[in-house]
């Protein structure tokens, strides 16, 4: 994968001063690692949307069950249509940037994609329960696509989901852009199975089940129905059960390959890193030694031994 990929983000966190104070929330590791491999469409709502730089702040309200409303904080100026009107269409006007994740900022009343901050339209004290109205569009318009907000990326197991999930609609995108037919499927299916085994074997499963019976489902249906299954599966966390048991079997391809010694050397690192003792990283550089050595052509090919830069280092802890 030699270009970058394109990703949403939240205008601030490129540095840019764009918000309320005048200010920005440069996020470094956005703007000093991610952008190695990402190409950044910024988005900021509020700026969009036609306010100004500085500006009176805002803030989300609603009581119990009644619809949520953006509200200037001081004067009590209500900015709900204007920005659901501008939010439906940049929603809209994103599709050609063919994004593959976004990047909300957490708290924002525009942004914030988890546990926004709900006022009562008393002013009083107020209830994580809200979503920005931008991510809302965002997330209803590309229900598939990955997001994560940037507070959330300094978690080492949900940047390593968000940023493993961009790679995986990239590919997939990459796949459905290079004339698919029946065959070419059943050659990616190969290729991620032990990606999405260590995420949901439930869902790989059912996406076997659907490659199996490919030629009696009209062309479009299959790929978009595997697709849905492809990227949903995903979502899930790879833990360290499922990825010990992905390794396990990765490992069982080595039958007739592996010395006494080197079966017992892989056995205990797997076993190390099953008591998180070691990172995932270590007996995958293992694994593809061996792959490597011994020319395993079946796994020469899975994803799962490098699905995104090494560089990243997002399996490197315990």
């Amino acid at each position: 994968m030699s270009e970058q990929i394109p990703v949403g983000v939240s205008s601030c966190l490129l540095g840019n001063a764009v918000r309320y104070d005048g200010g920005h929330k440069r996020d470094r590791y956005i703007t000093d690692t991610l952008a190695t491999y990402f190409t950044f469409v910024p988005v900021c709502p509020e700026v969009e949307c036609g306010l100004p730089v500085p500006r009176e702040p805002m803030r989300l309200v609603a009581a119990e069950g009644d619809p949520v409303r953006l509200v200037t904080v001081r004067t009590g100026l209500d900015l709900t249509e204007r920005m659901e009107t501008w939010c439906q269409r940049r929603a809209d006007e994103l599709v050609t940037e063919n994004l593959c994740g976004f990047i909300f900022k957490k708290d924002s009343p525009s942004s914030g994609l988890h546990r926004v901050k709900l006022y009562h339209p008393s002013g009083h004290s107020s209830r994580r329960e809200g979503r920005g109205l931008f991510a809302e569009a965002v997330t209803r318009r590309f229900p598939l696509m990955p997001v994560e907000e940037e507070g959330r990326l300094n978690d080492a197991q949900l940047r390593e989901n968000f940023i493993e999930r961009v790679f995986a609609m990239k590919r997939w995108r990459d796949f459905l852009a290079d004339d698919p037919d029946y065959k070419k499927l059943i050659g990616f299916h190969t290729a991620q199975k032990f990606l999405v085994l260590a995420h949901h074997p439930e869902k790989y499963r059912e996406m076997g089940q659907l490659v199996a019976r490919g030629k009696e489902v009209p062309p479009d249906e299959l790929l978009t129905t595997y697709g849905q299954l492809y990227l949903k599966s995903l979502e899930a966390f790879a833990t360290v059960k499922k990825n010990t048991n992905v390794l396990q079997h990765m490992m069982g391809y080595f039958r007739d390959y592996l010395t006494p010694d080197e079966k017992a050397e892989l056995l205990e690192i797997i076993d190390a890193y099953h008591a998180h003792l070691v990172p995932l990283i270590v007996p995958l550089t293992l694994l593809k030694h061996y792959v490597r050595k011994y020319d395993v052509e079946y796994l020469r090919d899975q994803v799962y031994l490098s699905p995104h830069p090494a560089e990243l280092m997002l399996r490197n802890h315990v």
